[in-house]
């Protein structure tokens, strides 16, 4: 048996390009079949009486129906709910049980001196509230506070501000109204999603928050009867503190502060008032010549008494008064007249 030789070369090459060029024209023709085939049969894809049967016999069947009755009755046991309060006090503790019902989370901070001091929580974490004290309404909240906004539906700085000191955690969907009384706000309403997606029933839990802002008016009014007449508030400039509920929302307990805790106190309170005189030389003087520090440095006191109580907690500066008596002792040279009219003064 012999190799095959080099000069067979150039005839085996032209066997392979006939051969190539035969499998290239059946490919196409095959491929010119199989197109002409599948747009045939494009002409009869159509959907059939077994699929038109399925999808009319879908389009009928019945949605899930709402449960408008089940929310109906949950709104009726709460409304229930706030109309045995009786009194102001039992009112917001009745609110927080009621919306305890439509949402996951809720709190209510009681407006006063220009603060929202956390009053009580619904669903949180059992060691809520994590840091004691007030907080300071941002602008968002203010907006809310003064009517401008009839509520806050976002995540944001006053969401923030209100959910720091009872819980690490955010949810994702919030409601803030403000609970009013004789059209001034005295506490807001916080509610939120908690660990669920979206804030179940939000509008109902508006609906609560305005039914009580009536109540606290008509409650308000039965105790005037009862009692001697008061004095009517001065009207408080835009920016000023909230006006604060005519009754005490529950009676304010003494506060024990050892020596050592007055002590800490006394301390912030004099490098809080000392960074004010060393900051705002020229206005600290003025007033010590013609008063009204706190018309002249108001934002810089709240800021400094804020972070006073954000420590210390405003039942000790209310019962104790360390702060107040610091900033007329270093500022107003003893002289309480010198300070103004201050709310907290």
């Amino acid at each position: 048996m012999s190799d095959s030789r080099p000069v067979d070369q150039p005839q085996n090459d032209a066997f392979r390009a006939r051969l190539e060029s035969w499998l290239n024209q059946q490919n196409q023709k095959l491929l010119e079949e199989v197109m002409a085939t599948w747009q045939g049969a494009l002409g009869h894809f159509r959907p059939d009486e077994t699929l038109l049967a399925q999808l009319l016999e879908a389009a009928a069947a019945p949605s899930a129906p709402a449960p408008s009755g089940r929310q109906d009755a949950e709104l009726a046991a709460a409304l229930d709910l706030l109309e045995g309060a009786t009194s102001q006090s039992d009112l917001l503790k009745r609110l927080l049980d009621a919306l305890s019902a439509l949402v996951e989370r809720s709190a209510i901070f009681i407006l006063k001196q220009g603060l929202a001091s956390l009053y009580a929580h619904r669903g949180f974490e059992a060691d809520a509230p994590l840091r004691a004290g007030a907080v300071v309404p941002p602008p968002e909240l203010e907006s809310v506070i003064r009517g401008l906004t009839p509520s806050i539906r976002r995540k944001g700085p006053g969401y923030a501000a209100l959910i720091t000191p009872i819980s690490a955690f955010e949810a994702s969907e919030v409601a803030i109204f403000a609970l009013r009384h004789k059209k001034r706000a005295v506490a807001l309403v916080l509610v939120d999603s908690g660990l669920r997606q979206s804030l179940d029933h939000p509008e109902l839990a508006r609906a609560l928050v305005l039914t009580a802002s009536a109540m606290l008016a008509s409650l308000a009014s039965g105790k005037e009867e009862d009692s001697q007449p008061h004095p009517a508030l001065p009207e408080a400039h835009p920016s000023a503190p909230t006006q604060a509920i005519p009754e005490p929302i529950e009676p304010a307990l003494p506060v024990d502060l050892d020596a050592k805790a007055r002590a800490a106190a006394e301390r912030l309170a004099r490098v809080l008032v000392g960074d004010v005189e060393l900051y705002f030389p020229a206005k600290v003087s003025q007033a010590r010549t013609q008063g009204n520090l706190y018309g002249q440095l108001r934002d810089e006191l709240e800021r400094s008494r804020a972070t006073f109580v954000e420590r210390f907690g405003e039942d000790v500066e209310v019962q104790y008064r360390i702060f107040t008596t610091t900033v007329v002792h270093l500022l107003c040279n003893g002289d309480a007249s010198k300070l103004g009219a201050a709310p907290w003064a």
